[in-house]
């Protein structure tokens, strides 16, 4: 808790590991409760996130800087860590676009779809969308995803602003690092045949132009990351391209047990 408001979860196992930081971390039954005053949050929680991370408790660390926020208003309360945000549950955005191309009937007929590096800190190797990243302090989705799209297809500001806004999901579930918690705003954007995406940041292994069966089939599984799945499915099912029913069945039952953390 911050201000009497709850911005996230910590894990049970994981409270013992805060005891040395009772001056401004309380931990009660029910609730941890940062007690540290505006104006030094940040430097509080850069000393606690530094020292977890010497533990082993927050992984993947980026060196990124993004915001703690409130939930409900979206307020942003103190700054820290990116890779922090998993150990207390925090909220976090996601900016993910499907890159699509179009079919003679008009409609999508495949989807642009990344391998991540082999070095990646979390899901190295995985399949991901073809833009796909955290909103870091000081940009709003939609700046992240213009800078994503340089960054991991070599797509310009002109291109990118073709794309669309889809639907923002919210992505809830325990992972071993604590929680995610997540709010993807999914954009789509259609590329010409002439427009072919090339990784700049080295952060991708490949990137390639999947049929929308291949991709349905990737996304049912564990083969993509979750944030991606549900990002594809999301377009799978809004544009209507999921059959026969039962496969659209199936997909929507994987969708909601994504989103929920289910088994």
């Amino acid at each position: 808790m911050v201000d009497d408001e709850c911005v996230g979860s910590v894990d049970e196992s994981h409270l013992t590991a805060l005891q040395p930081w009772g001056r401004w971390i309380e931990v009660r039954a029910k609730a941890v409760v940062l007690a540290a005053g505006a104006g030094e949050r940040d430097a509080v929680l850069a000393e606690v996130n530094a020292r977890l991370h010497e533990q082993g408790l927050i992984r993947a660390w980026r060196n990124e800087p993004f915001p703690l926020l409130s939930p409900t208003s979206g307020r942003a309360m103190a700054v820290f860590e990116r890779a922090s945000a998993r150990f207390w549950g925090t909220l976090t955005l996601g900016a993910h676009c499907n890159g699509w191309v179009v079919g003679p009937d008009g409609q999508a007929a495949a989807l642009w779809i990344a391998r991540r590096s082999a070095t990646k800190a979390t899901d190295p190797g995985k399949l991901d969308n073809l833009i796909g990243g955290g909103v870091p302090w000081g940009q709003t989705p939609w700046e992240a995803l213009v800078r994503e799209g340089f960054e991991e297809a070599g797509l310009s500001p002109a291109q990118m602003a073709r794309a669309t806004p889809g639907r923002v999901i919210e992505l809830d579930r325990d992972v071993p690092e604590g929680r995610q918690f997540e709010r993807l705003h999914v954009f789509d954007l259609q590329l010409l045949e002439a427009e072919c995406p090339v990784n700049q940041d080295g952060e991708v292994a490949e990137v390639g132009l999947w049929s929308i069966h291949h991709t349905c089939a990737a996304a049912a599984t564990d083969e993509m990351t979750v944030d991606a799945a549900l990002v594809t499915l999301d377009f799978l099912l809004r544009r209507q391209l999921l059959a026969p029913p039962e496969a659209a069945s199936t997909l929507e039952e994987r969708l909601a047990k994504l989103c929920t953390g289910a088994p």
